[in-house]
């Protein structure tokens, strides 16, 4: 039997995961929408694995989670190891890529950029208060213009003169594109104006003050938006590797780190059977009032986090 390892990235808006063996090579993967719900989202990612996976081969022997939701995930799998997505995007893509200097992530409702020198995270950014330059700001707006998002870059390509979006929050975008819609400028003119404006936001405020050196990689959903990979091209004034994994590199990343962690454990496709549910209660022991996650398995709690402090308790 050969041991493999399990990585799962699960984000506000989309599921990522994947299978590795030893050398770090991908056997199994799958990405999916989260929707809302991180527990069903992972058990509908472990049901697509198990379809194709080789259990007369392979055999997982640690779990690995990052991810917005990491900390849920990972306590329901019984992970052997729990890491931020800054770590394990640095690890997944310099696995693939050791000469990246520049990682560029747009996800669903975050960016953020990661510098590198000699494989080595040296500094890092993020942004999670405007989702101007992100992947929900571009389904909303590709919704608004009636074009299905797939098409965005396709599209923006094919503008010769980019209609100018303001940037700087997504209210103003979204006003000024219904503004130049409205004066009759061309749909492929406004769809490549607002790639640009992703572009422009992203450097503004997540990539302000950085030192951003090629290699440059961009990764994350927005990343197969060509609009947008051209837009930062433009602005940087060099290639952008814009991998066809780049989606992938948060699971590839915590994969490896599971790998590495020599910490084995116990994993079935079968907890997708089980029954998991999550409660918040708030502790009134201390001006605190913190707000409690309780973790249940077949009603037994096997986890909780929240508290400040010792006083706190955790209602069963």
């Amino acid at each position: 039997m050969i041991k493999c390892f399990l990585g799962i990235d699960i984000g506000s808006i989309s599921t990522k995961g994947v299978i590795i063996d030893q050398d770090n090579n991908i056997l199994y993967s799958c990405y999916l929408w989260t929707e809302g719900n991180p527990i069903e989202a992972v058990k509908r990612l472990l049901n697509n694995l198990k379809k194709d996976f080789d259990a007369n081969k392979y055999k997982i022997v640690a779990v690995g989670t990052t991810g917005s939701a990491r900390r849920l995930i990972g306590t329901i799998l019984n992970a052997s190891i729990i890491k931020n997505e800054i770590t394990a995007h640095a690890i997944g893509t310099t696995s693939l890529y050791p000469n990246i200097k520049t990682i560029l992530e747009i996800g669903g409702q975050d960016s953020k950029i990661i510098l590198i020198e000699d494989g080595i995270v040296v500094d890092y950014a993020m942004n999670t208060l405007c989702a101007a330059g992100t992947g929900s700001f571009l389904s909303s707006q590709a919704k608004r213009l009636n074009v299905a998002v797939e098409d965005f870059g396709k599209i923006a390509l094919q503008s010769k003169n980019p209609t100018k979006i303001a940037a700087r929050c997504t209210v103003f975008a979204e006003s000024d594109l219904v503004h130049k819609a409205q004066m009759g400028y061309k749909k492929e003119d406004i769809i490549a104006g607002l790639c640009k404006s992703v572009a422009v936001n992203y450097l503004n405020n997540v990539g302000k003050g950085k030192s951003i050196k090629p290699p440059i990689i961009f990764q994350g959903g927005v990343s197969k938006n060509i609009g947008v990979k051209k837009a930062f091209e433009d602005l940087l004034g060099c290639e952008v590797i814009a991998p066809e994994n780049g989606h992938l590199m948060g699971a590839l990343g915590v994969a490896i780190l599971a790998k590495n962690s020599q910490k084995e454990i116990a994993f079935d496709f079968n907890i997708t059977d089980t029954n998991f549910d999550t409660k918040g209660v708030e502790c009134h022991k201390c001006p605190n009032n913190c707000e409690i996650i309780c973790v249940r398995k077949n009603n037994q709690l096997i986890d909780a986090w929240g508290n400040r402090c010792e006083a706190g308790s955790v209602k069963i």
